[in-house]
């Protein structure tokens, strides 16, 4: 159980607790600062953004750039960019001084100076510093309060293995700075000494992330191999100077390897008598109780007894969005009474075992810690057992109290600069400005004691909600293809694999070892329903390994392709007349087949294609998403019409016919099924050639169409050359419309040549529906977040080694941040782990053959002559065991150079230089192509014209460029990179079908039947 406080025992806890936190409120000396104090004018900014959600945002947005604006006229304009939209909720002189105000004058530069020194002074309310002299200061402040402290080094987010090094530094030199400082100080019994002994002075806080910039919890054994060496040497560092060593807890997504890497260090013979360490456990998470029972458990296996910072949560809003938008279940509690009874449950669990867990509560709810302390009072534990923790710069009332009541008090105190800091600083913010803030609650809105000190079930009843916590996970969804309500299902993505469950990464690794001993098999054509075997053979091979053979496929003639076309034609009136229920349900079948195999699926890409874990997994839920999709979208394609009193009309829509898919390699299962299955719903019979790289992923999908009943000649699966098969199923007169992704060239040839067949020996124009490349480019604005910045235009390069039409090969950078930038960029591709796809901790893998390398290694030379190499990432011995190339990054590269022109198709990126957005745009759109694009900035004003004029089909702001989702991004592009309409989009299987009106006069000698007739009938 993990409660072990009886019924008798809580209810005495609760009636404590009332009493207790009456005290606490009846004693609380708020003091009110005067209208000349900064503070005062702080606490009417944070009342007057919370009157309005709209005006926070801005505000809080505002403030998030502000340390970008180097310039008055950038800080002027962001501010009116901001705030004119909500201009009329405005404070009246703020309204005034907006309206008087321009970039360039004396008033702006008046505004500028005011709005800085604003920011700077409310981040030096919650920020203790920005040096170590200066948090020194801060904490001796705080001593004379009788207030211990922790300190937090606040940073920009860790991209490279060079930030990472640089932050250990940091950590390294603050132990090495401020114990010697700190440990000299006059003791103070209530801050310095608990029952089990004397606590260190110095207390520093640790994120993990700032640790390692590779750190992924896909390969937990390496993050535990490169992070756990360093915490061991922290560790060391403060053994030598008497620091305690507090672990910090992020996001849901790095909470287990967290717990993982904490557990293995100080499990270690060395550390294993440590009791100066501790960790944090988030009440917000559903599943914290479980960890604590596992951390407590573990904690008396190793024999020595750890700290447990018991907090509430920070990131809310982020874990609440981030597993709604990818489908995952919600990992917090959705309603805060339920954070807050889960708080109180792990105090009482971490009180009733303080002798393994040492409980340190960090939270500013007087009714939290007067249950924490009510607990200690039933178990009659002896003073100091108990260890409050708030925040600097917040509460100071509530501390005095507590402090007075002789608790001890630890303040959390981060130092930084104001860039890094601006993200911790918006927290406080919107801590303070949130709805559920126990201090808006209690200090500004003066909600009455008694609703205050509430229990928290109690509060769960009052608002209706039901006792169970069976909350369910909340799913992103899409509407129905139409967009209406519709008796068909609703479409939802496939979740993608969250790799950060143990149960996942077993069963890819399981998928691998026994598609592993699967390899090197021989697969038929299949036409007709009966498979072929051909003297010549396609053999594929592991591109991470080329001494592997993955699979020997049959290799079809023009013989053969004229027989497929004929077994499709045969097939073809049966299963366009069908219902296009039973085709849609052949779709949703195959969809239940891949998701049955799903790891089995994307262990084959492993293999074949050089694809990481997480390329293989989202690939074969793109398959999946446009099964599920087309299906429902072709169940609403029923006809539709304009009927008028003795005439009806229908609008119907009839299969081409024939349909030949040729798909690329790089989406083995996703392109090859999302052409073929939108030409099977629509009632087309198909001849499916994959790519000669990828023809055993082909013939998986053969086999799964197989399995789920599809007659014999709708579906025709033929590899083989392109030059030869490929050429055959265009030229050939039967064939109706021709599906192609692929390269520009052979997208022309084939649509040049399907127009020139479409007039000789035929009756119809065949149509082309072509998918083809990009030199698509990410602008990065002067006001961007470089964090994300940097991080984004990574994933878009050099994710599955830029092998991908809509990655980016072209990064135009504005001339303000393009040297921070480069450098940044240049580090974090230099940090990725380069590998056999099959490791999980590989970020770039290989290319798919000789050939592709041979090319890419022929743009690198390009490159050379064309720009600054700034980063050549050397693969050593992997190039002779695969297709591998490194990162390459050309800087200063100019608009009109082949490799800023030219498509590569590999781990490539030209780096460019533009003096304002203008250029940038215009070099953007300076191509033949119009595939992806995107930017990152924080001006609305910017992202407002790069929407009208960046020349795209897939526009993405502040976010990567990769990654198109079914339905949610529909894909496709113009000018040269595409004919046709959005793969994955409402109107895609437009493209599939005829269109045929059918009226009829319903008039018969001055009679016509009358809808409400035909109601009746």
């Amino acid at each position: 159980m993990f409660d072990d406080f009886s019924p008798q025992q809580r209810a005495a806890i609760e009636q404590r607790t009332q009493e207790l936190g009456r005290y606490l409120f009846d004693h609380l000396q708020v003091d009110s600062p005067s209208v000349l104090e900064r503070r005062w004018w702080d606490d009417r900014i944070l009342a007057w953004a919370m009157q309005d959600e709209s005006v926070k945002v801005q505000m809080f947005r505002f403030v998030d750039v502000l340390p970008m604006l180097t310039t008055t006229e950038q800080l002027v304009g962001h501010l009116h960019e901001y705030f004119n939209e909500v201009r009329e909720r405005l404070p009246s002189a703020v309204r005034l001084g907006m309206a008087v105000t321009s970039p360039r004058g004396v008033m702006g530069r008046a505004l500028a100076i005011a709005a800085r020194r604003n920011v700077g002074a409310s981040a030096r309310r919650f920020i203790a510093g920005t040096n170590v002299q200066e948090v020194l200061t801060a904490a001796r402040q705080q001593r004379k309060r009788n207030h211990g402290f922790t300190l937090d080094v606040l940073g920009e987010a860790v991209t490279s293995d060079a930030e990472a090094d640089r932050y250990f530094r940091e950590y390294l030199q603050l132990i090495e700075q401020v114990a010697p400082t700190v440990n000299g100080w006059p003791e103070v019994p209530q801050i310095d000494r608990a029952p089990f002994g004397e606590l260190p002075r110095a207390n520093i806080s640790v994120k993990l992330s700032a640790l390692d910039s590779q750190a992924d919890p896909i390969d937990p054994a390496g993050a535990i191999r490169r992070t756990g060496e360093r915490l061991a040497e922290l560790l060391r560092a403060a053994a030598a100077h008497r620091t305690f060593i507090n672990v910090d807890m992020e996001s849901y997504r790095t909470k287990d390897l967290t717990f993982a890497i904490f557990k293995e260090v100080l499990a270690r013979d060395e550390f294993r008598q440590r009791d100066d360490v501790g960790i944090v456990v988030q009440a917000y998470l559903r599943d914290a109780e479980q960890d604590l029972v596992a951390l407590r458990d573990w904690a008396a296996r190793r024999g020595t007894p750890v700290w447990v910072r018991l907090v509430k949560g920070a990131y809310w809003d982020y874990e609440t969005v981030h597993a709604q938008a990818e489908g995952w279940p919600v990992p917090v509690f959705e309603r805060k009474w339920r954070t807050d009874a889960s708080f109180e449950r792990l105090a009482r669990f971490l009180v009733g075992n303080h002798e393994t867990l040492r409980p340190a509560l960090g939270s500013h709810n007087l009714r939290s810690i007067a249950h924490a302390m009510a607990a200690v009072e039933q178990l009659e534990l002896p003073e100091g057992t108990l260890e409050l923790q708030m925040l600097y710069g917040m509460g100071d009332a509530e501390k005095k109290v507590l402090t007075e009541m002789g608790m001890r008090m630890r303040i959390y105190m981060p130092y930084g600069q104001l860039i890094p800091g601006m993200a911790y600083l918006v927290r406080r913010l919107l801590e303070n400005t949130s709805n559920d803030s126990f201090l808006r609650a209690s200090f500004t809105e003066h909600v009455a004691t008694e609703t205050l000190l509430m229990a928290p079930e109690q509060v769960g009843q009052q608002d209706g909600a039901a006792a169970s916590d069976a909350n369910e996970a909340v799913a992103a969804t899409t509407e129905d293809a139409s967009g209406t309500a519709s008796a068909a299902p609703k479409f939802r993505n496939e979740p993608h694999a969250d790799f950060s469950v143990e149960e996942n990464r077993q069963a890819m690794a399981a998928a691998l070892a026994e598609v592993r001993t699967r390899l090197g098999q021989t697969y038929s054509l299949v036409i007709g329903g009966e498979e072929i075997a051909t003297s010549e053979v396609l053999e594929s091979v592991n591109p991470s390994q080329q001494t592997e053979v993955v699979g020997r496929v049959a290799s079809a003639t023009t013989d053969h392709a004229e027989m497929a076309v004929a077994a499709a034609q045969q097939a073809l009136a049966e299963w366009s007349g069908s219902d296009v229920e039973r085709r849609a349900g052949a779709l949703r079948q195959a969809a239940a087949v891949m998701r049955r195999r799903r790891f089995e699926l994307a262990a084959w890409q492993v293999f074949e294609c050089g694809k990481g874990w997480r390329e293989a997994d989202g690939d074969v839920c793109e398959a999946i998403d446009f099964c599920e999709y087309y299906a429902t979208s072709a169940r609403l394609m029923a006809g539709d019409g304009v009927d008028v009193p003795g005439e009806e009309n229908t609008l119907e829509y009839h299969a081409r016919g024939v349909t030949a898919v040729i798909a690329p390699w790089n989406f083995p299962l996703a392109i090859l099924t999302g052409m073929t299955v939108a030409a099977l719903v629509t009632g087309n019979t198909v001849v499916m050639k994959p790519a000669e790289q990828s023809s055993v992923n082909g013939a998986l999908l053969m086999q799964i169409f197989s399995e789920v009943g599809l007659p014999a000649g709708v579906l025709n699966y033929l590899p083989g050359a392109g030059e030869v098969v490929g050429a055959a199923l265009v030229e050939h007169p039967q064939v109706a419309l021709i599906a192609f992704t692929g390269s520009r060239g052979v997208g022309l040839a084939i649509n040049e040549r399907a127009a020139a067949c479409s007039t000789a020996g035929t009756n119809m124009v065949k149509r082309v529906i072509a998918e083809m490349g990009g030199k698509n480019a990410i602008i990065v604005d002067d006001d961007a977040d470089l964090d994300e910045a940097v991080l984004g235009v990574l994933q878009s390069a050099f994710g599955y080694q830029g092998q991908k039409c809509s990655a980016c090969s072209r990064c135009i950078v504005l001339e303000a941040v393009y040297e921070p930038f480069l450098a940044r960029l240049v580090e974090a591709a230099r940090s990725l782990h380069v590998g056999p796809a099959e490791e999980p901790g590989s970020r770039v893998g290989p290319v798919i053959d000789e050939e592709a390398r041979a090319k890419i290694q022929e743009y690198i030379e390009l490159g050379r002559r064309e720009g600054r190499e700034v980063l050549a990432v050397d693969v050593g011995e992997l190039a002779e065991q695969g297709y591998f190339v490194g990162p390459h990054i050309f800087a200063d590269v100019a608009p009109e150079a082949r490799l800023a022109r030219e498509e590569v198709f590999g781990p490539v990126l030209a780096v460019m230089r533009a003096g304002d957005l203008d250029e940038a745009l215009a070099i953007a759109n300076g191509t033949d192509y119009a595939l992806t694009g995107g930017i990152y900035s924080r001006s609305p004003a910017n992202l407002k014209k790069v929407r009208a004029e960046m020349v795209v089909g897939n526009l993405y702001l502040n976010r990567p460029i990769t990654g198109a989702l079914v339905a949610r991004q529909p894909f496709g592009g113009f000018r040269l990179s595409g004919i046709g309409s959005k793969a994955g989009g409402s109107d895609y299987l437009l493209q599939f079908v005829v269109p045929r009106t059918v009226t009829e006069n319903t008039m018969r000698r001055g009679f016509a039947p009358t809808a409400e007739a035909d109601e009746n009938d």
